[in-house]
């Protein structure tokens, strides 16, 4: 009876009472939540002091449209069975054309009254990205951004050799003053005004003052997940107004900016950059979810709700997880938004 009862006993130890103990490498992964979307898609057209009583309603109306327009283009490529990087890229360069955002077309001025754009894109299932910096002539910064990523075995590219190798990559080359739109040139002559009055009264760098960085909002960006599972994120800018000595922010540096992975989420960040890459916006949230099993909701608050205020910084993010999941998290007054899920519900947000 003993020998009975033992080998009894063992049986239960060893086979779990029916269930295969699970080992390390089959144990679930983290953040396992049922599939809230096959694909979804959501972008910002930047975040910062946007309130509504300072908005009329035809420019109301023309940043609706416009978000509108740029994430169904993404929503059809996702809804086709396309790749979410296809998504990611062609939606940004929906804004990158538009002269609304920070971005592209419409990107904002440096103190020398030229304009230099960074971008960057990252592929959630390879972990590959491509990112550029400080281009001038480059009309669509993102599809530089994809073409180093899979046609380079670099990951970042600046200046006038990114520019080449957009010419050798056969990508539109524009002359530096397709990007001047008087609205951006008359915010920059509005800033020098107000740093020359700084400079009298204190010896602190001007473009760091909140009023000027302020003026900088407008950075576009995406993420994406495709019916296949797999996460894209990719971003896009001017950077900052009145930038000087080849400044590049948080948009182009993976990690900071940009970042995707199909474990945990893709992350589209627009903010101060110099804040934003300090605290490694877009990873962490990623880290969070994977090394503290949080969900994407509770890691984004946990970065841009507490890390980046608490260094000073301010700003806001968009991000998609393996789920399908959407979260538009921004510590600002407002922020540019729009989501689209699989049952093609369209959601778009400015305010708080």
């Amino acid at each position: 009876m003993r020998k009975i009862l033992a080998s009894f006993l063992f049986s239960c130890l060893f086979f779990n009472c029916g269930e295969t103990a699970p080992s390390q490498n089959s144990m679930p992964p983290f953040n396992t939540n049922e599939k809230t979307n096959n694909f979804s898609i959501i972008i910002h057209g930047g975040a910062g002091t946007i309130l509504k009583k300072n908005m009329t309603p035809e420019k109301e109306s023309a940043y609706k449209a416009k978000l509108e327009e740029a994430i169904r283009v993404g929503y059809i490529i996702l809804k086709n069975g396309g790749s979410s990087l296809d998504a990611v890229e062609k939606t940004i360069t929906i804004m990158e054309d538009s002269p609304l955002f920070n971005a592209g077309k419409g990107a904002v001025f440096t103190n020398a009254e030229t304009n230099e754009l960074d971008a960057s894109i990252m592929d959630g299932k390879t972990l590959n990205a491509g990112a550029s910096a400080s281009t001038t002539t480059v009309k669509n910064p993102i599809k530089l951004a994809r073409a180093i990523m899979e046609k380079s075995p670099h990951v970042m590219m600046a200046g006038r050799g990114a520019e080449l190798f957009a010419e050798e990559q056969g990508l539109q080359i524009v002359a530096p003053d397709y990007f001047y739109t008087e609205r951006r040139f008359n915010a920059l002559q509005n800033i020098k005004k107000t740093e020359d009055t700084e400079v009298k009264q204190s010896n602190k760098q001007s473009f760091y003052n909140p009023d000027i960085k302020d003026s900088k909002f407008g950075t576009v960006g995406c993420a994406a997940l495709d019916k296949h599972g797999n996460l894209a994120a990719g971003t896009s800018t001017g950077g900052m107004t009145n930038k000087r000595w080849g400044r590049v922010g948080d948009s182009p540096i993976i990690g900071a900016g940009t970042y995707a992975n199909n474990n945990t989420c893709a992350v589209s960040s627009t903010g101060w950059g110099e804040y934003f890459i300090r605290a490694m916006v877009a990873h962490d949230i990623s880290a969070l979810m994977a090394y503290k099993n949080l969900s994407l909701k509770e890691a984004a608050q946990e970065v841009i709700q507490k890390k980046v205020p608490q260094l000073g910084g301010d700003g806001g993010i968009v991000a998609i997880d393996k789920d399908g999941n959407m979260v538009a998290e921004f510590n600002t007054a407002g922020m540019y938004r729009a989501t689209m899920n699989d049952k093609g519900e369209l959601s778009i947000g400015i305010y708080k």
